[in-house]
Protein backbone atom coordinates (compact mmCIF):
# COMPACT_ATOMS: atom_id res chain seq x y z
CA UNK A 1 0.00 0.00 0.00
CA UNK A 2 1.44 3.37 -0.99
CA UNK A 3 1.70 5.87 1.83
CA UNK A 4 3.32 8.93 0.23
CA UNK A 5 1.17 12.03 0.61
CA UNK A 6 -1.72 10.16 2.22
CA UNK A 7 -3.16 9.67 5.65
CA UNK A 8 -4.59 6.36 6.79
CA UNK A 9 -7.46 5.19 8.94
CA UNK A 10 -7.59 1.47 9.59
CA UNK A 11 -9.82 -0.95 11.43
CA UNK A 12 -7.90 -4.16 12.21
CA UNK A 13 -11.05 -5.94 13.39
CA UNK A 14 -12.65 -5.72 9.96
CA UNK A 15 -9.56 -5.60 7.82
CA UNK A 16 -10.44 -2.42 5.97
CA UNK A 17 -8.42 0.73 5.42
CA UNK A 18 -9.23 4.14 4.07
CA UNK A 19 -6.37 6.05 2.48
CA UNK A 20 -7.23 9.70 2.15
CA UNK A 21 -5.75 12.03 -0.44
CA UNK A 22 -7.54 15.32 -1.00
CA UNK A 23 -11.22 14.44 -1.62
CA UNK A 24 -10.44 10.97 -2.97
CA UNK A 25 -10.16 8.00 -0.64
CA UNK A 26 -9.30 4.35 -1.11
CA UNK A 27 -11.65 1.81 0.44
CA UNK A 28 -9.78 -1.42 1.05
CA UNK A 29 -11.65 -4.72 1.50
CA UNK A 30 -10.43 -8.27 0.90
CA UNK A 31 -7.18 -6.90 -0.52
CA UNK A 32 -9.09 -4.92 -3.15
CA UNK A 33 -8.87 -1.16 -3.45
CA UNK A 34 -11.87 0.94 -4.48
CA UNK A 35 -11.74 4.67 -5.19
CA UNK A 36 -14.43 6.48 -3.22
CA UNK A 37 -15.25 10.08 -2.37
CA UNK A 38 -14.97 11.59 1.10
CA UNK A 39 -18.44 10.25 1.97
CA UNK A 40 -17.67 6.71 0.90
CA UNK A 41 -19.51 6.68 -2.46
CA UNK A 42 -17.79 4.76 -5.25
CA UNK A 43 -16.28 7.25 -7.69
CA UNK A 44 -16.46 4.95 -10.71
CA UNK A 45 -19.55 2.69 -10.79
CA UNK A 46 -17.82 0.31 -13.21
CA UNK A 47 -15.38 -0.60 -10.40
CA UNK A 48 -18.22 -2.12 -8.37
CA UNK A 49 -18.39 -5.79 -7.44
CA UNK A 50 -20.09 -7.84 -4.73
CA UNK A 51 -17.07 -7.59 -2.45
CA UNK A 52 -17.46 -3.80 -2.41
CA UNK A 53 -21.09 -4.15 -1.28
CA UNK A 54 -20.17 -6.68 1.41
CA UNK A 55 -17.37 -4.47 2.72
CA UNK A 56 -19.56 -1.37 2.77
CA UNK A 57 -22.29 -3.28 4.59
CA UNK A 58 -19.89 -3.68 7.51
CA UNK A 59 -19.13 0.04 7.52
CA UNK A 60 -22.78 1.09 7.27
CA UNK A 61 -23.93 -0.96 10.24
CA UNK A 62 -25.68 -3.86 8.52
CA UNK A 63 -25.09 -6.63 11.01
CA UNK A 64 -25.13 -10.26 9.95
CA UNK A 65 -24.05 -9.58 6.38
CA UNK A 66 -26.11 -9.12 3.23
CA UNK A 67 -29.09 -11.42 2.77
CA UNK A 68 -31.08 -12.34 -0.33
CA UNK A 69 -33.44 -9.48 0.50
CA UNK A 70 -30.56 -6.99 0.46
CA UNK A 71 -29.17 -8.38 -2.78
CA UNK A 72 -32.56 -8.18 -4.51
CA UNK A 73 -32.58 -4.41 -3.95
CA UNK A 74 -28.89 -3.96 -4.77
CA UNK A 75 -29.13 -5.87 -8.02
CA UNK A 76 -32.24 -3.93 -8.99
CA UNK A 77 -30.31 -0.68 -8.55
CA UNK A 78 -27.29 -2.06 -10.43
CA UNK A 79 -29.36 -3.43 -13.33
CA UNK A 80 -31.29 -0.17 -13.61
CA UNK A 81 -28.05 1.80 -13.71
CA UNK A 82 -26.38 -0.48 -16.26
CA UNK A 83 -29.46 -0.31 -18.49
CA UNK A 84 -30.07 3.46 -18.53
CA UNK A 85 -27.08 4.93 -16.61
CA UNK A 86 -29.35 6.28 -13.89
CA UNK A 87 -29.85 5.60 -10.20
CA UNK A 88 -33.54 4.73 -9.69
CA UNK A 89 -35.45 7.03 -7.38
CA UNK A 90 -36.56 5.61 -4.05
CA UNK A 91 -40.24 5.28 -5.06
CA UNK A 92 -39.41 3.05 -8.00
CA UNK A 93 -36.92 0.88 -6.14
CA UNK A 94 -39.30 0.26 -3.26
CA UNK A 95 -42.37 -0.38 -5.39
CA UNK A 96 -40.57 -2.74 -7.73
CA UNK A 97 -39.20 -4.68 -4.75
CA UNK A 98 -42.43 -4.44 -2.72
CA UNK A 99 -40.74 -2.66 0.17
CA UNK A 100 -42.46 -0.46 2.70
CA UNK A 101 -40.80 2.16 4.87
CA UNK A 102 -40.25 -0.23 7.76
CA UNK A 103 -38.68 -2.89 5.54
CA UNK A 104 -36.37 -0.39 3.85
CA UNK A 105 -35.26 0.90 7.24
CA UNK A 106 -34.69 -2.63 8.49
CA UNK A 107 -32.57 -3.57 5.48
CA UNK A 108 -30.69 -0.29 5.09
CA UNK A 109 -30.63 1.68 8.37
CA UNK A 110 -28.60 4.46 6.72
CA UNK A 111 -31.43 5.11 4.26
CA UNK A 112 -31.85 4.66 0.54
CA UNK A 113 -29.20 6.98 -0.91
CA UNK A 114 -26.65 6.63 1.89
CA UNK A 115 -27.36 2.94 2.34
CA UNK A 116 -28.73 0.95 -0.60
CA UNK A 117 -27.38 3.13 -3.41
CA UNK A 118 -23.98 3.49 -1.77
CA UNK A 119 -23.67 -0.29 -1.41
CA UNK A 120 -24.76 -0.71 -5.05
CA UNK A 121 -21.97 1.62 -6.11
CA UNK A 122 -24.10 4.34 -7.69
CA UNK A 123 -25.54 7.71 -6.69
CA UNK A 124 -27.93 10.32 -8.03
CA UNK A 125 -24.95 12.05 -9.70
CA UNK A 126 -24.83 9.82 -12.77
CA UNK A 127 -28.31 10.86 -13.86
CA UNK A 128 -27.34 14.52 -13.90
CA UNK A 129 -24.21 13.84 -15.90
CA UNK A 130 -26.19 11.77 -18.37
CA UNK A 131 -28.78 14.46 -19.00
CA UNK A 132 -26.13 17.19 -19.26
CA UNK A 133 -27.87 20.01 -17.47
CA UNK A 134 -25.46 22.50 -19.02
CA UNK A 135 -27.87 25.38 -18.72
CA UNK A 136 -27.49 25.15 -14.92
CA UNK A 137 -23.73 24.82 -14.88
CA UNK A 138 -22.26 27.38 -12.51
CA UNK A 139 -24.74 30.13 -13.24
CA UNK A 140 -27.03 31.98 -10.86
CA UNK A 141 -30.80 31.67 -10.65
CA UNK A 142 -33.00 34.73 -10.72
CA UNK A 143 -36.10 35.33 -8.66
CA UNK A 144 -39.28 34.82 -10.60
CA UNK A 145 -40.10 38.49 -10.19
CA UNK A 146 -36.97 40.04 -8.71
CA UNK A 147 -33.26 40.35 -9.45
CA UNK A 148 -31.82 38.27 -6.59
CA UNK A 149 -29.38 35.51 -7.55
CA UNK A 150 -28.37 32.24 -5.84
CA UNK A 151 -25.16 30.26 -6.24
CA UNK A 152 -25.88 26.69 -7.34
CA UNK A 153 -23.72 23.72 -8.30
CA UNK A 154 -23.64 21.95 -11.67
CA UNK A 155 -26.70 19.87 -10.74
CA UNK A 156 -28.78 22.84 -9.64
CA UNK A 157 -28.42 22.38 -5.87
CA UNK A 158 -28.02 25.48 -3.71
CA UNK A 159 -24.38 25.85 -2.64
CA UNK A 160 -25.05 27.70 0.63
CA UNK A 161 -28.19 26.46 2.44
CA UNK A 162 -28.36 29.65 4.50
CA UNK A 163 -29.11 31.64 1.32
CA UNK A 164 -32.38 29.75 0.82
CA UNK A 165 -35.74 31.48 0.98
CA UNK A 166 -39.23 30.74 -0.32
CA UNK A 167 -38.51 32.53 -3.58
CA UNK A 168 -35.74 30.04 -4.29
CA UNK A 169 -38.16 27.16 -3.66
CA UNK A 170 -40.83 28.66 -5.90
CA UNK A 171 -38.34 29.40 -8.68
CA UNK A 172 -36.79 25.92 -8.46
CA UNK A 173 -40.21 24.25 -8.64
CA UNK A 174 -41.06 26.41 -11.66
CA UNK A 175 -37.75 25.51 -13.30
CA UNK A 176 -38.46 21.81 -12.67
CA UNK A 177 -41.82 22.24 -14.45
CA UNK A 178 -44.07 21.43 -11.50
CA UNK A 179 -47.64 21.48 -12.79
CA UNK A 180 -48.85 23.60 -9.84
CA UNK A 181 -47.27 26.10 -7.50
CA UNK A 182 -45.94 24.87 -4.16
CA UNK A 183 -48.65 24.35 -1.58
CA UNK A 184 -48.76 24.19 2.21
CA UNK A 185 -48.26 20.43 1.87
CA UNK A 186 -45.02 20.98 0.00
CA UNK A 187 -43.78 23.55 2.50
CA UNK A 188 -44.57 21.27 5.44
CA UNK A 189 -41.94 18.89 4.10
CA UNK A 190 -39.56 21.62 2.96
CA UNK A 191 -39.63 23.38 6.34
CA UNK A 192 -39.15 20.07 8.15
CA UNK A 193 -36.06 19.32 6.06
CA UNK A 194 -34.61 22.73 6.70
CA UNK A 195 -35.34 22.63 10.45
CA UNK A 196 -33.68 19.23 10.78
CA UNK A 197 -30.68 20.36 8.76
CA UNK A 198 -30.20 23.56 10.74
CA UNK A 199 -30.21 21.56 14.00
CA UNK A 200 -27.63 18.93 13.09
CA UNK A 201 -26.26 19.98 9.67
CA UNK A 202 -27.41 16.75 8.06
CA UNK A 203 -30.27 16.04 5.67
CA UNK A 204 -32.65 13.46 7.19
CA UNK A 205 -33.12 10.23 5.27
CA UNK A 206 -36.32 9.64 3.33
CA UNK A 207 -37.29 7.09 5.99
CA UNK A 208 -36.88 9.61 8.82
CA UNK A 209 -38.86 12.21 6.90
CA UNK A 210 -41.78 9.92 6.17
CA UNK A 211 -41.80 8.56 9.72
CA UNK A 212 -41.68 11.97 11.40
CA UNK A 213 -44.31 13.49 9.10
CA UNK A 214 -46.53 10.37 9.09
CA UNK A 215 -46.39 10.10 5.30
CA UNK A 216 -46.39 7.16 2.92
CA UNK A 217 -44.61 6.70 -0.43
CA UNK A 218 -47.62 7.67 -2.51
CA UNK A 219 -48.07 11.04 -0.79
CA UNK A 220 -44.38 11.91 -1.07
CA UNK A 221 -44.29 10.88 -4.72
CA UNK A 222 -47.41 12.91 -5.49
CA UNK A 223 -45.84 16.04 -4.03
CA UNK A 224 -42.29 15.52 -5.35
CA UNK A 225 -42.43 13.35 -8.49
CA UNK A 226 -38.71 13.92 -9.20
CA UNK A 227 -37.84 11.98 -6.08
CA UNK A 228 -36.83 12.75 -2.52
CA UNK A 229 -33.31 14.05 -3.12
CA UNK A 230 -33.77 15.40 -6.64
CA UNK A 231 -37.10 16.95 -5.67
CA UNK A 232 -37.82 17.75 -2.02
CA UNK A 233 -34.23 18.15 -0.84
CA UNK A 234 -33.22 20.25 -3.84
CA UNK A 235 -36.20 22.61 -3.52
CA UNK A 236 -35.43 22.94 0.21
CA UNK A 237 -32.03 24.32 -0.75
CA UNK A 238 -30.14 21.33 0.64
CA UNK A 239 -28.05 18.48 -0.73
CA UNK A 240 -26.77 15.15 0.52
CA UNK A 241 -22.99 15.25 0.78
Amino acid sequence: METTGKTHRSDPKRGRTLERSSNICIFDHKNKKYRVDSNGFLLFPQDWDEDFAEGKALVEGISGGLTDRHWKVLWFIRNNFERINQCPIVYVACKKNQLGLGELSELFPMGYLRGACKLAGVTYREAYLQHMYLEENGRHLDYLFNAKTYAIDVRGFLVKPEEWDEYFALNKAHEMKYSTSLTDEHFRIINYLRDRFMKNRQVPTVIETCDDLKMDWDELERLFPDGYHRGAVKIAGLRVR
